[in-house]
């Protein structure tokens, strides 16, 4: 083979392009722009002086927190990716010449977000452009919640003891650099027999869309079914509400009657007392519905990377999450997407 030339390349970036990558269909059909006054908003900062280098524009920090949850990267990664990959550095917005934020930036912008509860008003306005599009919630929805893993704590029985009695264990005060990299929010919890750390991370999707309406995370020994009232969305246009046997008892009907929904969960047995045939036929039908829910997390699992978190304390937690969902509804909206125009 010869030498390659200019043209050669551009030819290679073109033909790159006609295939139509994830990444090149977000930059298209996402409206990036109307994210902007929310994220100037967490990003804003007094300066003192007009002196120092000019202030990275926060969209591009906000691309490259999405390249994160997209692929469950680092800060250290998603700095090294980005200078790496031509198509993560275009998705950003950035060029060959231009200086790749670093890792203490991207870190720190999603700080800034956290602190001025940005991530949270981002997921709605983004939810507020779904209804734009027709895509509102309907069909009814599905709850659910999935396990978080986190890099587990080598404590002492008796720090254990201290940090699940809500109380700091004696003497971390007194080291600030170890108190840092202590996670005094994360729970132990056992899950068929399987002892799990980490968090939660509850969702509700709509049934007909699939998009992600509502979320919480909690400390992962935070019962499913404690999250209901907080997950219910009055916006969708249906009133069936599917869940999992976590969810089964007389106070959770009591509560969806109180606001209108209609039950769909699972019915469970108990000791001397098994679910009949047929209450078995009838958890098999709610189960073809409700298991659309288990794409979701299956997509992050499988697509996006994984869901160990390796973010310390539950707010730190709660803004990766808000990430994570945020992105699954942008792919989502590709998906969504791409089958209206095959029908068109």
């Amino acid at each position: 083979m010869g030498q390659r030339g200019f043209w050669d390349e551009q030819q290679r970036v073109e033909k790159l392009k006609t295939k139509k990558p994830v990444l090149e269909r977000l930059s298209q059909s996402i409206p990036w722009e109307s994210f902007r006054p929310l994220l100037e908003r967490g990003y804003a900062q007094e300066r003192k002086s007009n002196a120092g280098r000019r202030r990275i524009d926060p969209l591009i920090l906000f691309k490259m927190l999405v390249l994160q949850q997209l692929f469950n990267l680092s800060d250290d990664d998603t700095e090294f990716q980005v200078n790496d990959r031509r198509s993560f550095e275009e998705f950003v917005g950035l060029g060959v010449m231009n200086d790749i934020p670093d890792a203490t930036t991207i870190a720190f912008f999603r700080e800034r977000l956290r602190k001025a509860g940005v991530i949270e008003e981002l997921f709605e306005k983004f939810e507020a452009y779904l209804r734009s599009q027709g895509l509102e919630a309907r069909g009814g929805q599905i709850i659910d919640a999935t396990l978080v893993p986190v890099p587990r704590q080598r404590n002492s029985r008796e720090d254990n003891k201290e940090i699940k009695e809500n109380r700091m264990p004696e003497g971390w005060d007194e080291n600030p650099n170890r108190l840092q990299q202590k996670d005094l929010d994360a729970r132990w919890v056992k899950k068929n027999g399987i002892n799990h750390y980490g968090y939660k991370n509850s969702i509700c999707i709509d049934v007909e869309h699939g998009f992600i309406r509502r979320y919480a995370v909690t400390p992962a020994n935070i019962h499913d079914s404690q999250m209901l009232p907080m997950l219910l969305d009055p916006e969708n246009t249906d009133d069936y509400v599917w869940a999992d046997s976590a969810f089964a008892g007389e106070r959770f009907e009591d509560l969806l009657d109180l606001g209108g929904f209609e039950s769909c969960i699972h019915e469970k047995g108990s000791r001397n007392h098994p679910l009949s045939d047929a209450a078995k036929e009838r958890n098999r039908i709610k189960s073809a519905i409700r298991a659309c829910v288990e794409h979701v997390f299956g997509c992050m699992t499988m697509s996006m990377g994984g869901k160990m978190t390796r973010k310390i304390g539950l707010e730190k937690n709660k803004a990766w999450w808000g990430l994570k969902n945020l992105t699954f509804n942008f792919l989502r909206y590709l998906l969504r997407a791409n089958r209206a125009f095959a029908l068109a």
